[in-house]
């Protein structure tokens, strides 16, 4: 296939993957906020490091607000940010407008009527939570739509490495930014809490845990498990973590089910596995496998418990600095 296709098919997955990344983010904070006690500091400037953006937001204005209407607006409809939700869906529509022919009809169709509905219904604060559901379902939709009908040809793995290699890269950056203030600082002591099930029922076990217990940390505990929670609820992992751990939401073990997780689909484990089975299908693929297999072998050896305490994020900003590599390489073997 033409190199020019499989760029756009590639970019074309990731654009979508991109919008409805950005449009959890959006609903779980807004939840997240309605949660939180009123003086809580917590707003909504995280979502512009989540992304990556913070550049670009204070370019034009370094003394501009990041409160939630200037955010929503940058990540939900602002031209100027190539990744929020309006200029990705219109990215991915331009990039396959011209390639159609290489994916089923009600792709297409789907693509060109969400990004319709995006420009045409930017929401107000009231329907915020609505128009959001309609990104990720669309976005679903056509992602349903390329596994169930697509051939499994070079043009369908491309549309794989794409979807797959953005979704490790916004897990990465979500555990990233979320996690800076919830694990404990390496000069300070980290308390040691008990694994339990979130029950009702467990009030005698509570009690004897709070007397122990800083009123400081007794205070701040419950809003740490609703942030962890928010994490997991960012890549709909929340209900598969409850299943397949079975412990108390804490960080060291979100940390551990979102990086090293196999049966995760947005567990960067598994984002590293379909990439994988994808780049042995195509020609040439060593040196990208060569990378995947580094990536791995990094993740596969890290001690999430010890990275809890210490050196998350040198450890995450060495999976990202690979994830860009991987595509520096896929793009220079297959783009060029």
């Amino acid at each position: 296939m033409l190199s020019r296709v499989a760029q756009n098919i590639y970019w074309m997955a990731r654009q979508i993957e991109r919008a409805e990344d950005t449009a959890r983010i959006i609903n779980v904070n807004s939840n997240l906020l309605l949660d939180l006690p009123r003086n809580t500091t917590f707003g909504w400037l995280p979502l512009i490091f989540i992304v990556g953006a913070e550049k670009l937001f204070f370019e034009k204005d370094p003394n501009r607000l990041a409160d939630e209407t200037a955010v929503l607006k940058f990540l939900i409809s602002d031209r100027d940010n190539p990744g929020s939700i309006i200029s990705s869906l219109a990215a991915a529509r331009e990039n396959l407008r011209t390639t159609r022919d290489t994916v089923p009809q009600d792709v297409w169709e789907q693509i060109n009527g969400l990004y319709i509905y995006a420009r045409d219904h930017v929401p107000t604060r009231r329907g915020r939570f609505e128009f959001m559901r309609r990104v990720i379902h669309g976005a679903q939709q056509i992602n349903g739509m390329l596994s169930g009908a697509m051939s499994r040809t070079a043009a369908y793995d491309f549309v794989r490495l794409g979807r797959y290699l953005e979704r490790a890269d916004m897990t990465t950056r979500i555990l990233d930014v979320r996690s800076a203030n919830l694990l404990p600082r390496a000069s300070q002591p980290a308390v040691v809490e008990s694994r339990q099930e979130q029950d009702s029922a467990e009030s005698s076990q509570t009690q004897s845990q709070s007397q122990a217990a800083t009123p400081e940390r007794q205070e701040q505990d419950p809003f740490e498990n609703i942030q962890w929670m928010s994490v997991l609820k960012s890549l709909s992992a929340y209900q598969m973590y409850r299943q397949q751990v079975r412990l108390r939401v804490g960080g060291p073990d979100v940390l551990k089910f979102l990086l090293q997780d196999e049966c995760l689909p947005r567990a960067v484990a598994y984002c590293l596995t379909q990439m994988e089975i994808c780049l042995r299908e195509l020609p040439k693929s060593a040196t990208p496998l060569a990378s995947i297999a580094a990536l791995r072998q990094r993740l596969n050896t890290a001690a999430v418990p010890e990275l809890a305490r210490e050196g998350l994020h040198e450890f995450i900003d060495e999976l990202q600095i690979g994830l860009g590599h991987l595509h520096d390489q896929i793009a220079a073997t297959y783009f060029a």
